[in-house]
């Protein structure tokens, strides 16, 4: 069974405001970055749709922090 504030790939904590009732009014990070497809399309199919991925596992850290000088 998948726990909606679980990330489904790696078990951690997802930060999905809309899986918590106390800040379900909030945007959620995720609003925020672009997810590459092929991160979502390496899930097996029964954990797609179920929960969000961590900003680790959605390979967002980065946007979340803003994009660092090259």
């Amino acid at each position: 069974m998948t726990t909606p504030t679980l990330c489904p790939a790696c078990g951690a904590r997802n930060d999905c405001t809309l899986a918590d009732p106390r800040t379900v009014d909030q945007a959620c990070w995720c609003y925020s970055v672009t997810i590459d497809p092929a991160v979502l399309q390496a899930l097996p199919d029964e954990l797609r749709n179920k929960a969000c991925l961590c900003p680790r596992c959605a390979r967002v850290d980065q946007q979340l922090r803003g994009a660092e000088p090259t």
